[in-house]
């Protein structure tokens, strides 16, 4: 095989491709004005800076970069306003203030995602008291329970399962082999491959009897609020007595652990293989970092940020940031850090 090594940004066998643009049209999707620059240039697509030619746009976030930036062959380049000077002549400087923000637009006007194909493939199966919308689209060997609700705009994977009543909100798209019950899913939501929503919480009386442990009804759903992503092999069980939610905006990565009563404000980020236990609340705006580990019936505040591995065992205030195990504040906790640093180099001088 040929090529392999080739970096191809947006290839054509996995991504549609849109385009040539003039820049006008290019500045109207990022909301840049015109106003000193070539608007008569078209360009083909966009690429890296180290690759890009004439009729390709680029971006550049990071001055570690500044180098490449000025040996750059890019017709254009997305940058942050304080870094135009750096851009070599015959490149057109677009600055935006969110210059990621940007990128992404025009990534998208480049690459647009592949339009739904309405229709229910002809191996899926559907229950008859479904409703699902004609401008829908179901996959092969979905099952769609009873009573379920697809809404338009919709893309549900191969070898999905959508379970009895569960509801799907418009422009969704649910991966191949997630599994989806008990919940209420709202418009623009992702839901990554292999992801688990709605399956029973890990709830049961501690005390064994003769027969082991007695399991507590599952009985609370899981609502996800609009514009959420959910990475893949992600599993959200359902409430115990209440529901558990995702709040609208929020991203959470693969494999993260979400228990039973588990509440998200509004634009939480979750990173990879962090677990929630079970009716912890997180307030608008909260960062978990991978592998962190948060115990049961606490609450974080408003824009906390929880550092990688932490062991949450405790409230945290608004806005605070720790890390550690047990967390605890960041200054703290490197304060600790150094002391033992300078007791261990105590305990060495003086064995020496």
């Amino acid at each position: 095989m040929t090529g392999l090594a080739q970096p191809i940004i947006g290839d054509p066998r996995f991504f549609l491709r849109a385009g040539p643009f003039p820049l006008t049209v290019i500045l109207e999707r990022i909301g840049l004005s015109a106003e000193g620059l070539p608007v008569e240039r078209v360009f083909t697509g966009i690429a890296p800076l180290q690759t890009a030619g004439p009729g390709e746009i680029s971006f550049l976030t990071n001055k570690k970069y500044l180098e490449t930036l000025a040996s750059t062959k890019a017709g254009a380049v997305i940058l942050d306003p304080g870094l135009v000077r750096h851009v070599p002549a015959g490149t057109v400087a677009l600055a935006a203030a969110r210059p990621m923000t940007a990128w992404a637009h025009v990534a998208g006007l480049f690459h647009p995602p592949a339009p739904v194909s309405a229709g229910i493939h002809p191996t899926a199966v559907v229950d008859p008291s479904a409703q699902i919308s004609p401008e829908a689209e179901i996959g092969p060997y979905c099952v769609v329970g009873a009573r379920a609700e697809i809404g338009p705009g919709c893309r549900i994977g191969p070898l999905v399962s959508i379970g009895d009543g569960v509801r799907v909100g418009q422009d969704t798209r649910i991966g191949s082999h997630a599994s989806v019950s008990h919940a209420l899913i709202g418009a623009r939501v992702f839901l990554f491959p292999g992801v688990r929503i709605g399956q029973e919480g890990f709830g049961f009386d501690p005390h064994p009897t003769d027969r082991g442990f007695t399991s507590i009804p599952q009985l609370g759903r899981v609502v996800i609020e609009d514009d959420v992503e959910i990475g893949a092999n992600t599993m959200i069980d359902r409430g115990s007595s209440q529901d558990t939610i995702i709040g609208a905006g929020s991203r959470l990565d693969n494999a993260v652990q979400i228990a039973h009563n588990v509440r998200l404000g509004r634009c939480c980020v979750i990173v990879s293989q962090v677990g929630i236990s079970g009716s912890t609340t997180l307030g608008d705006y909260v960062t978990l970092a991978g592998q962190a580990g948060v115990a049961g019936h606490i609450h974080i505040g408003d824009g906390a940020r929880i550092g990688a591995q932490a062991g949450v065992m405790a409230d945290v205030s608004p806005r605070a940031s720790v890390v550690g195990s047990p967390a605890e504040p960041v200054k703290e906790f490197f304060r600790q850090v150094a002391f033992l640093r300078r007791m261990m180099r105590r305990e060495d001088a003086a064995k020496h």
